[in-house]
């Protein structure tokens, strides 16, 4: 073995293996063959390397052309804590397909000592010829990305020609039809789809936007569909973002010479003939929104737009669409006014007990005595359905905040109610943790005796020649090995059990250090850290339009009383659980 390798089969840190794939298809390049194949090239490099030694990390489902893996960050990481000492993949493009994310990432392994290799490109990373070839190789990996995008781009281009819907959630007011003969998309032959309409759904369509049309307010359109118990097609309540996708959404409009000129207008990209655009279809719309993980669909500018005349019949008249875009365009919301300093404490905790949405603050025009503007809670199904779905009243924020505020406080005091049941869990905690060390005591101890047994009765079968007893003693040791099997189960559960019992301990320790400074130091805080520290103790507050009950972390109950609110905010009324 050279120098090199020894000295990193000598490093006590571990060997990593990275494995990725785009999307599961159960052959090929599958994760499991890849980190085999790793696996057999780490032990053809450094001779003897046992699982123990391994650190394994697999992304299923994630592309390489940046590096929001989870299992990639997780390796990182486990970089960045020195417990790394190679990283293994079959082939490079595995771990990134960007050369700049490469190129950022190799430095990163550099600055930890840690060295990579790949099992289908042999470099030697130690060299700059074998940096050099590494980052060639990466240049021709993102090539490859790019020239699959523009593959995927000029078969979105042909299929746009054909008009025809190419899958996902089907828009409000159709359903996805098959029709016979088929598409191609990039190379391979797939079923031909249509969009029909569903007609409930299509008068619901219509409705938004003539009500739209009408009122030129995203809320109002809201308010009137919420009143009127208008659901979506998954039976939620719409909601104005719901709402403007629809708006926005030009499946809907009738492709016809107005259309056309509009598209013309905006830089859309239209893949159909003039005639095609004689008003009996809808328009079909490709490469409209940026897909990203985790996040909703953002629209793309205009310009990547794809349009094409589409198989469907429109349900709005392009005029009307085109009338709604503009309007879109000119609209601002207004159905919340936040507090301007944004200093309401409760956003995000605070529901009402009515209806169970969230209480939401809303700025008034009125000043209270310490010259602050008085801010509202409202309940948000109240807001919106003008009063016809909750009545709840609304409850002044200021003096709420600082009444749960000063409640808080109270609870800080040694003989609190909170403070007690702090301990109690405390005490719960530590006999618990005592209780499993119990158990994994008594557990190891007949492991033990087993392992003591096994060996002695290894011991009588080896010293007595073809015994007629050896096959009981042989069924016996199969049965003590079993016995073991379980009670090493047990004691790695009572372990695990431990570690769980010492996090919450840990919770604990932060919710008391928080509690026994809280009184001190919260009038001093941002308001931000106070509403982190409200929420430390708070785990929901409900106002039933009279009374405020708050719900602690610690499962403690406390009720304030809206009118003792109002009056006094100082010395709000406390009531003991039920």
């Amino acid at each position: 073995m050279e120098n090199k390798e020894l000295a990193i089969k000598n490093d006590p840190r571990k060997y990593a293996i990275y494995s990725r794939k785009s999307k599961f298809t159960g052959k090929g390049e599958s994760i499991e063959n890849q980190i085999e194949l790793c696996k057999q090239f780490l032990n053809s490099k450094f001779e003897g390397v046992t699982e123990d030694e391994l650190l394994v990390f697999e992304d299923e489902g994630y592309s390489g052309k940046n590096t929001n893996r989870p299992e990639f960050q997780k390796m990182l990481k486990a970089i960045r804590n020195n417990e790394v000492k190679i990283v293994a993949c079959y082939k490079m493009d595995r771990i990134s397909r960007n050369l700049s994310d490469f190129v950022e990432m190799y430095d990163e392994f550099s600055d930890y000592n840690v060295e990579f290799v790949s099992k289908n490109d042999n470099f030697d990373t130690s060299t700059s010829m074998g940096r050099a070839m590494l980052q060639i190789t990466m240049v021709f990996a993102q090539l490859e990305r790019e020239t699959i995008a523009e593959r995927i781009r000029d078969n979105m281009l042909e299929l746009a020609k054909s008009g025809r819907w190419l899958g996902g959630t089907t828009p409000t007011g159709y359903k996805s039809t098959q029709v016979t003969g088929s598409i191609t998309f990039d190379g391979k032959e797939r079923k031909a789809y249509k969009l029909d309409i569903v007609p409930d759904e299509a008068k619901t369509i219509k409705l938004i936007y003539s009500k739209f049309l009408e009122t030129k307010s995203l809320t109002q359109v809201e308010t009137y569909l919420m009143q009127n118990r208008i659901k979506s097609k998954f039976n939620k309540d719409y909601t104005r973002f719901s709402v403007r996708s629809i708006l926005t959404n030009p499946v809907y409009a009738t492709a016809d010479s107005t259309l056309l000129e509009y598209c013309n207008d905006k830089g859309i990209a239209v893949y159909a003939e003039e005639s095609q655009f004689d008003g009996k279809y809808g328009i079909m719309a490709y490469n409209k929104t940026a897909q990203t993980v985790g996040k909703a669909n953002k629209i793309k500018d205009f310009s990547e737009w794809i349009v094409a005349v589409g198989k469907h019949k429109p349900l709005i008249a392009s005029n009307d669409w085109i009338t709604v875009q503009r309007l879109l365009a000119q609209n601002n919301s207004k159905s919340y006014r936040q507090p301007r300093s944004n200093v309401a404490l409760l956003s995000g905790i605070l529901y009402c007990a009515k209806c169970g949405a969230f209480m939401r603050p809303k700025l008034t025009q009125r000043k209270n005595a310490d010259g602050e503007l008085i801010y509202d809670y409202l309940c948000e199904t109240k807001e919106k359905s003008k009063g016809m779905i909750c009545d709840c009243k609304r409850t002044q924020g200021n003096k709420l905040d600082k009444a749960i505020c000063e409640e808080i406080k109270n609870l800080t005091f040694d003989k609190s109610e909170f403070s007690t049941q702090l301990k109690s869990m405390e005490r719960k905690l530590t006999d618990s943790v005592k209780e499993y060390r119990n158990n994994i005591a008594n557990l190891e101890k007949t492991l033990n005796k087993n392992n003591k047994d096994i060996e002695r009765l290894i011991e009588s079968i080896t010293s007595a020649e073809n015994s007629p007893a050896d096959n009981l003693i042989k069924e016996k040791i199969n049965r003590l090995s079993a016995e073991n099997e379980t009670i090493e189960k047990q004691i790695n559960e009572n372990r695990l059990a431990i570690e769980n019992q010492n996090l919450s301990d840990l919770n604990l320790e932060i919710l008391k250090s928080t509690l026994e400074n809280f009184s001190t130091t919260f009038d001093e805080m941002t308001v931000e850290q106070k509403r982190v520290a409200l929420k430390t103790f708070i785990k929901r507050i409900e106002f039933d339009g009279e009374n405020v009950q708050v719900y602690m972390n610690t499962d403690e109950e406390f009720e304030i009383n809206h009118e003792e609110v109002s009056a006094n905010v100082k010395e709000p009324k406390r009531v003991d659980s039920e």
